[in-house]
């Protein structure tokens, strides 16, 4: 196996993987109020699993042949972040009592896996950065692909797990119902960021 490739894969999964977005803001809070952890991030590196085989495989050459997905996943993902920018701020504005209470499991698993799938696949960001910039780069290792993309999965992997599980260590900073009221008014303020990007076509 190219090591070196396997290696350049595995570096420019994590760079693009790591920044603050949708997806990441949720598998955070999951693992806080460690709910569902396992499942959730699965459930994302899997999706990034099949979104980055997809760009290697050349979907970058589908899209163009479909040029209406762009502005139907635009559409979509902004409205759906708004959502849950609007769900978040509410949950920031609710009573410490139920604050206190997020450790406790809440959320049904089917629902906790389709805001996941929702947040993952309605983001037009991940066909950006996932399908289209990682097969562009995979395609410059000819014959390499697929090790190219299996570094850049087990990123995803990596990251994913490390970000649902090392999120225990902050648990009692989260004690505090303050911090919960930051964190929903972060993520709120995260989706409407990046709905607002895409509905202005940036």
């Amino acid at each position: 196996m190219p090591v070196s490739v396997y290696f350049t894969g595995l570096t420019m999964g994590l760079s693009l993987i790591v920044a603050i977005g949708a997806q990441n803001s949720f598998v955070l809070r999951q693992g806080l109020r460690n709910e569902h952890v396992f499942a959730v991030c699965l459930a994302c590196a899997l999706s990034d699993a099949l979104l980055i085989l997809a760009g290697v495989m050349g979907l970058r050459q589908a899209t163009a042949m479909l040029p209406v997905l762009e502005p139907a996943l635009r559409y979509g993902g902004g409205a759906f972040l708004i959502w849950y920018g609007v769900r978040s701020l509410l949950s920031a504005l609710r009573s410490s009592a139920v604050l206190a209470a997020g450790a406790a499991g809440s959320t049904s698993l089917s629902a906790s896996l389709a805001t996941c799938a929702a947040l993952t696949w309605l983001n037009p960001h991940v066909y950006l950065d996932t399908v289209l910039l990682i097969g562009s780069v995979a395609s410059q290792f000819p014959g390499e692909e697929l090790v190219f993309a299996a570094g850049a999965m087990t990123a995803s992997f990596l990251f994913f797990f490390a970000l649902g599980y090392g999120s225990r260590w902050l648990r009692p900073l989260f004690a505090n119902p303050a911090a919960w009221r930051i964190l929903d008014g972060v993520v709120a303020v995260t989706m409407w960021a990046i709905a607002f990007k895409l509905l202005r076509g940036g």
